[in-house]
């Protein structure tokens, strides 16, 4: 299993469950199809103990396929795009 950070919302899967947690909730709100876990939840007042939580029990969840991550629901098992150079 992978567990991708993104701010940005890069495209990113690979053979195995890749959950992909977002940084911040405007991202995790425009990207709903692509990102599986909303971390700027804590930017907003949930404690980080809570959050923890949350992604603890979606990992559980993923890894014993009760859930699937969003990039197996939508078929991606190899996808990456990254931009080159400097990022504004």
């Amino acid at each position: 299993m992978v567990l991708f950070t993104t701010g940005r919302g890069t495209p990113f899967a690979c053979p195995v469950p890749t959950i992909k947690i977002s940084s911040n909730s405007h991202l995790a709100g425009f990207k709903r199809n692509w990102i599986d876990f909303n971390a700027g939840t804590i930017a907003e007042g949930e404690s980080r103990e809570a959050a923890a939580d949350r992604l603890f029990q979606y990992i559980l969840d993923v890894a014993s396929g009760r859930v699937h991550a969003k990039s197996e629901a939508l078929d991606k098992h190899e996808l990456a795009i990254f931009k080159n150079g400097v990022t504004l």
